[in-house]
């Protein structure tokens, strides 16, 4: 992640191919992995633009997406944001994750209260998609910009990260709170035109350390790997395995993962915003990978990973995440004592027109959608909702227009289209006196 000019200012807005990933949304920088728990799954983490910017001091917070079938993908919301790191200022920049004793973890930095330098924090959620509850620094990584974390089969750990042209390995310790700093070593030396943002894989034994660098300290950046028979080194270069390219935002930064026995990889464009190299598109291709251990060279299409070119992203919010994703629960509370829900509960004790839900959906641009609930309800259930204090139904007196027929199990509910701004948008649902009612998750889906 660095300021920089896009490449070309060639609008590219494609909602329905397999690239950019996720239009709704601009976000960054993605991490990708199938966890072991799951691996018909393949999960994204990434950074978040703030819209309408033109540097990158704004962003704040964290997404998850998801997929299946590389086609068909979910956005998971908010899953940590700076105003819930107490040591953090600014610079949400990008992220990693890793699954480690029965957790996933999240290793992000962010500019810290104490010095204003970027420090690499450890999240950690029960579930893959968050939310992630920060629990510190990673003491003894200085200036810990873009950490990638890699866990080898001998169970041992190592932290990458990079800055102002330099790249940074080092072991961690057991409890992942701390790097071995005997270990620690500069890798710059070692790398053709290194600038940043460090990824490893372990591919047939050989070490594979992919990053984006700078041809000549000239912008853009272009993406480069080297290899080595141990995690930190030496290495020798191997060349570039994509290079600048038209829609570009200036920056790249990425993840190689194999999924489905195919090598992809993911990155970031400047497709949907035009050109601006600050509002950042997530993008994937397929790699090919020779016998003898090489990446050919890759190039951004519109079909990307997608099957049959076609690509679709719904959001869905879980309720039960309250502040940690962006929203909030007021008087209701969250439960789980009911089967059939999705993520880690509900939300129920709707007993009073004060108790309520709300959910954060954040977008790139204003647009509509079409707005589902999932829910459960003894009886038919009037309710009152909101997006952006504006009730969906047309008015205050109304409210009870919205009925949620009774149901025995959880069922969805169309609520109709709604028009959502650029940024954070709140949904609010409240019922008046109806603690039987259980809310699990709102879904906004994009219009054909």
């Amino acid at each position: 992640m660095w300021a920089a000019l896009a490449l070309h200012g060639h609008a590219q807005t494609p909602t329905a191919n397999g690239n950019p990933i996720a239009p709704h949304i601009y976000a960054a920088d993605p991490s990708a992995h199938v966890w072991p728990e799951d691996p018909d799954t393949l999960y994204l983490y990434t950074s978040v633009d703030t819209p309408g910017t033109n540097h990158h001091a704004s962003m704040a917070s964290y997404h998850v997406f998801s997929t299946r079938d590389g086609s068909n993908w979910i956005d998971h919301g908010e899953v940590l944001s700076v105003d819930r790191v107490n040591w953090a200022v600014s610079h949400a920049w990008a992220i990693d994750a890793v699954f480690h004793e029965g957790k996933y973890y999240l290793v992000y930095c962010m500019k810290n209260l104490k010095d204003g330098l970027f420090s690499t924090g450890l999240a950690v959620s029960d579930r893959p998609e968050g939310p992630f509850e920060d629990t510190g620094v990673i003491e003894g990584v200085e200036n810990g910009q873009d950490p990638a974390l890699f866990i080898d089969d001998d169970g041992r750990k190592y932290l990458y990260w990079g800055y102002g042209h330099r790249i940074f390995g080092a072991e961690l310790n057991t409890d992942l709170r701390s790097i071995k700093p005997e270990t620690k070593i500069e890798l710059s030396g070692q790398l053709e035109d290194a600038f940043e943002g460090p990824w490893m894989n372990k591919i047939n034994g050989v070490y594979f350390l992919s990053y984006p660098g700078l041809p000549a300290k000239k912008w853009p950046q272009h993406m480069y790997y080297a290899t080595a028979q141990s995690p930190l080194g030496p290495f020798e270069p191997k060349g570039k395995f994509m290079e600048g390219f038209d829609g570009q935002a200036g920056t790249n930064h990425g993840s190689i993962v194999k999924w489905r026995d195919k090598w992809v990889f993911f990155y970031h464009s400047a497709w949907v915003s035009g050109g601006n190299g600050t509002n950042r598109s997530l993008m994937a291709d397929f790699l090919n990978l020779s016998p003898d251990g090489r990446f050919s060279l890759a190039s951004p299409t519109r079909s990307g990973i997608a099957a049959n070119g076609t690509g679709r992203t719904i959001l869905r919010l879980e309720a039960e995440n309250g502040r940690a994703a962006g929203g909030f629960l007021k008087g209701a509370t969250a439960g789980a004592d009911t089967s059939g829900y999705s993520g880690r509960g509900y939300v129920t004790n709707f007993a009073s027109f004060e108790s309520l839900v709300g959910v954060s959906a954040y977008l790139a641009k204003p647009q509509s959608m079409k707005l589902n609930v999932r829910y459960s309800a003894p009886k038919d259930t009037h309710v009152f909702v909101m997006v952006n204090e504006t009730n969906i139904n047309g008015g205050y007196e109304a409210y009870r227009e919205i009925v949620l027929k009774g149901n025995e199990g959880f069922a969805d509910a169309d609520l109709g289209v709604v028009d959502l701004k650029a940024a954070a948008n709140l949904i609010t649902l409240a019922s008046r006196n109806e603690s039987g009612l259980k809310i699990d998750y709102f879904e906004l889906i994009p219009l054909p």
